[in-house]
């Protein structure tokens, strides 16, 4: 039998046995083995418009493919009816890095010239899975239609199964929405990142078009979508918007169609294999199985998400078509899952990659959409309070109750709380315990770390944040008193008395009798109780006092200022925290009823492993029992890099035991998790902990805007020095300059220096922000979370070795103005370094 026998699975899905190479490449169409019924393409009438691709790299496989269409078709069309042909497929492991980027004939010894079939009934994509290849090799293949020759590409397989690996080294891609942005990052990689292979989480087409979050600056190359059928977004009143979000199977290819036709996704999918999975937006946003979740579009008429079996089952058949994946689709099973994309990949001795599937089993979320809201008397109907921001007591409750109900009426008592199911779970679960890689690297699409805020701590905050100034006015007039003889210290504990709740006079009483009682080495606490005061009250007074007498040596308005933030946080802060919606500051305030419902814990988003705690607890709970060392997720989907251990229970007593690392990739284009946290918190109260507008008037240029994130603060970041501070702002505020028409180059660098020397000597800037983010930071959120950097699109490099595994987050540079908005030729805008090593559930960051 000949070695070359080509494999039929279906009329889209074929094999070919790779022979140890006997012909030369670039021979007449009639050296092809011919395993397709269908007549061979001829003559030149033939493109190749989204290129070609590989995947799944095993160590003796790999799948290639493309999609051929007449020359005259556009780019997107579909393919015509009753054209079916068949077209080359030729591999050689001949060096042929010079042809990359371009369709050069291929040169060299073949290894597979095979014909595949070309069917108009699979949008004329093709794959086929190369199989008998060499474990650790370089191949180069090219598709030949009639005349026409595909560009060429480029694919490694995996080491052999057993063997002992010094380095890998991959890249990992998320969140590539076409209509926001830029993908220079893309780019970037194809001409300078030396890699095995790429792994991508998904989010990479986006269902919609013209949605809230798409309508930000785009680069120009990038035009607008037009989807050939597509649903009309409703907006938060239930309005019909322009917005279309896919249904049918011809949107579905159509993005994909689209999102490939770019020549700098052609240029990575032709120079690295992809091990790819899906999130969400391959089907629809914060799916679950076949629900979709819009608001005010996606609950039907009993209250349930609706279930759309079709549109699951045209998104699962266009990411089979598109997506070069060793996995099949079931086209004769009429239920929506019909396909299974969760599996593992083996690289030596030195790592097994697992990729789950965290949306076609999944459970609804936890606290649903048509939960009863009592404020309105309707279902929530949103996002809002169901996904993110989620109440934290709340979730707990119904998560309980749904674990409670399990048990009892199931064998799994996760079966209503799960993101993978049973099956899936316990897959996985086998995979980490028996795994005999030094590394066991999870491709993991939404983020395991706990993500939390104390909303009765952050309101603390900003109450007495906000009081700073009026505290300072009111020493500074207590200091014009000439009764007090223009005695700081004495006007700073006055007015700290005053603000604990003490009368004018025994407040003035006090605070000379704590100035008494410090000229005399006396007890100050002593002195003010005795003076009438309440040992509360006391406290304050003598605080005051003391941080105003400390800062003497700074001059009169540094110790107003002192004694302010002492007053501030030592007293209101603790007021509020104590009282909440009743304290008496909060009341002042005039925020009472708005922030009344804030005053608890929250979860940011529970469409990711903290809405499916209960499971998170069981998959971490087993690496310890089974001592599975050296976890290391790789993920995406939140818009931004972050770092930090995964713990068995968030919950416990200092955070838990840590079990693995989380390492998140912000996404290639889309818009950041801050901005849309920014876009949320809009005019609310609680605005000041997510950013800080700084108004800035640049000679020359005029005044730009730059929106200081301090959600990171919020978050857990560690406090920042002034310089800090300078450095997280310099990549917004290049942006901002960039878009203005600053030129790339010595212009705008000299630009951002010049604005960072101004901003640093500005007491705006290294007074008032950076005591806001030290103030933020202090709220000790999330304290597994090493490195926080919600503002940023990029992408993240991974070198494994048997030591450590390296991890550079690499964060791009927003667009620039060069007469229309366009990638900036200076890429990358910052490199941070995430590393663990073996034996240790820990990140540290450099």
């Amino acid at each position: 039998m000949d070695r070359r026998q080509f494999l039929k699975y279906s009329g889209f899905f074929s094999v070919t046995v790779a022979t140890t190479g006997l012909a030369a490449c670039g021979g007449s169409s009639s050296t092809a083995t011919s395993n397709s019924e269908l007549p061979a393409a001829s003559g030149s009438a033939w493109k190749f418009p989204q290129s070609i691709a590989s995947g799944d790299p095993r160590p003796d496989s790999a799948v290639l493919w493309t999609r051929v269409v007449p020359a005259s078709l556009d780019v997107a069309a579909a393919a015509p009816a009753g054209n079916d042909v068949s077209i080359r497929l030729i591999v050689t492991a001949a060096d042929n890095s010079a042809a990359l980027g371009s369709n050069t004939a291929l040169t060299g010894t073949t290894i597979v010239d095979t014909r595949l079939p070309v069917l108009a009934s699979f949008d004329n994509t093709i794959r086929n899975k190369v199989t008998g290849l060499q474990a650790g090799q370089t191949y180069f293949y090219q598709f030949i239609a009639g005349d026409v020759r595909s560009n060429v590409g480029r694919f490694k397989t995996a080491p052999a199964a057993g063997s002992d690996v010094a380095k890998l080294q991959f890249a990992y891609l998320t969140c590539q929405d076409w209509s926001v942005n830029h993908w220079g990052a893309m780019d970037y990689i194809a001409k300078n990142e030396s890699l095995d292979f790429i792994i991508h989480l998904g989010d990479y087409i986006y269902e919609t078009v013209g949605a809230s979050f798409q309508v930000g600056n785009v680069e120009a190359r990038h035009t607008a979508l037009q989807l050939p059928d597509g649903t009309v977004l409703n907006d938060a009143s239930g309005t019909p918007t322009k917005a279309k979000y896919a249904t049918t199977l011809a949107d579905y290819r159509y993005l994909y169609k689209m999102y490939r036709s770019d020549p700098r996704q052609q240029a990575l999918h032709e120079r690295f294999a992809y091990i790819a999975i899906w999130d969400d937006h391959e089907f629809s946003d914060d799916a679950w199985q076949d629900a979709i979740t819009y608001d005010n579009n996606s609950l039907d008429k009993l209250g349930d998400n609706q279930h759309l079996p079709q549109r699951r089952r045209s998104a699962n058949q266009a990411w089979f078509e598109f997506m070069p994946a060793d996995v099949n689709l079931d086209t004769a099973d009429n239920g929506f899952q019909n396909i299974k994309i969760y599996r593992d990949f083996q690289f030596g001795k030195l790592m097994q990659l697992v990729m789950t599937d965290e949306r076609l089993y999944r459970t609804d979320h936890v606290v649903p959409e048509s939960l009863f809201n009592p404020a309105t008397g309707k279902p929530l109907n949103s996002s809002i309070g169901s996904r993110y921001v989620v109440p934290q007591d709340v979730f707990n409750a119904l998560e309980a109750q749904k674990v409670t109900t399990a048990t009892a009426m199931t064998t799994d008592p996760l079966a209503y709380t799960s993101m993978l199911g049973k099956t899936q779970r316990d897959w996985w679960k086998d995979k980490m315990a028996s795994s005999s890689a030094t590394w066991k690297v999870w491709g993991n699409e939404v983020s395991l770390m706990r993500m939390g805020l104390n909303g009765t701590d952050a309101i603390a905050t900003l109450i007495a944040l906000s009081s700073v100034s009026t505290l300072a006015t009111n020493i500074g007039t207590a200091l014009s008193n000439p009764a007090l003889q223009g005695n700081v210290l004495v006007a700073s504990a006055l007015v700290a008395a005053a603000t604990a709740g003490a009368a004018q006079a025994t407040a003035a009483a006090a605070a000379v009798a704590i100035a008494t009682a410090d000229a005399s080495s006396a007890s100050l606490p002593a002195a003010a109780v005795a003076a009438g005061l309440t040992t509360a009250q006391a406290g304050i007074a003598v605080a005051a006092y003391g941080a105003a007498k400390a800062a003497a040596p700074a001059g009169t308005n540094t110790q107003v200022g002192a004694a302010a933030q002492t007053i501030a946080f030592g007293y209101i802060k603790p007021d509020v925290q104590a009282n909440k919606e009743k304290s008496t500051f909060v009341i002042a305030s005039g925020q009472q009823a708005a922030l009344s419902a804030f005053f608890t814990k929250f979860l940011l988003n529970c469409d990711q492993w903290d809405g499916y705690n209960a499971e998170r607890k069981a998959l971490m709970q087993h690496l310890l029992d089974k001592k599975v060392s050296n976890v290391v997720s790789v993920t995406g989907d939140i818009h931004g890099f972050f770092a930090g251990t995964v713990n068995h229970d968030f919950d416990a007593a200092g955070g838990g035991t840590p079990a693995m690392v989380d390492l998140v990739s912000a996404g290639i284009s889309s818009d950041s998790f801050f901005k849309y946290m920014m876009d949320g918190a809009g005019s609310t109260g609680l605005a000041t902990i997510i950013f800080y507008p700084l108004s800035i008037p640049v000679p020359n240029i005029g005044t730009i805007t730059v929106n200081a994130n301090m959600l990171d603060y919020t978050m857990g970041k560690a406090a920042p020095t002034l310089d800090g501070l300078l450095e997280q702002i310099r990549v917004p505020l290049t942006g901002a300059l960039a878009a203005k028409g600053v030129p790339e180059g010595a212009v705008l660098t000299g630009t951002v220096q010049a604005v960072l020397a101004g901003l640093k000597a500005d007491s705006s800037f290294n007074t008032n922000l950076l005591g806001l983010a030290q103030q933020l930071a202090a709220l000790a959120n999330n304290q597994w979370m090493k490195y926080i950097n919600a503002d940023a699109q990029g992408y993240t490099v991974v070198t494994v070795t048997p030591g450590n595994l390296v991890a550079q987050f690499k964060q791009v540079n927003k667009l620039v103005n060069t007469g229309s908005m366009t990638a900036p030729t200076n890429v990358i805008a910052r490199v941070t370094t995430a590393t663990v090593n073996t034996g240790t559930a820990a990140v540290a960051i450099s």
